[in-house]
């Protein structure tokens, strides 16, 4: 089994964990931190919701069996599906949505690799 990282989040809707390839969870984390610093210039009406990543480590055990763990390319494939619904006209939004869809294709080639040799 490849090595992976965890990545916890925290916002309005409470903890959030995602799974990610320990080659990508770094990634995630920083496009968190560039959302964010981006979303306070979105003009629409519908801006998603963003947690905070608030750690990152390797092994995790969860005490709380509220807190799924979510596997990076299915939160990668919901926050691009948000942030695509987005109807903005004022900012630039799809040099946003073009970082997701490069981590997203990332992982996705991730996951063929690993079906593939395992």
């Amino acid at each position: 089994m490849p090595a992976m990282r965890h990545i916890i989040l925290n916002g309005a809707k409470g903890i959030a964990v995602v799974e990610m390839p320990a080659t990508h969870a770094y990634q995630l984390s920083a496009l968190n931190l560039r959302l964010h610093k981006e979303i306070d210039k979105l003009t629409a009406d519908n801006i998603p919701y963003l947690p905070y990543v608030i750690a990152e480590c390797g092994e995790l055990e969860l005490h709380d069996p509220k807190i799924a763990i979510v596997d990076g390319l299915s939160y990668l494939n919901e926050l691009e599906k948000d942030f695509n619904s987005v109807k903005e006209q004022s900012y630039p939004l799809i040099s946003l949505l073009t970082e997701i869809r490069a981590l997203q294709a990332q992982l996705e080639q991730w996951y063929e690799e690993e079906l593939e040799n395992g």
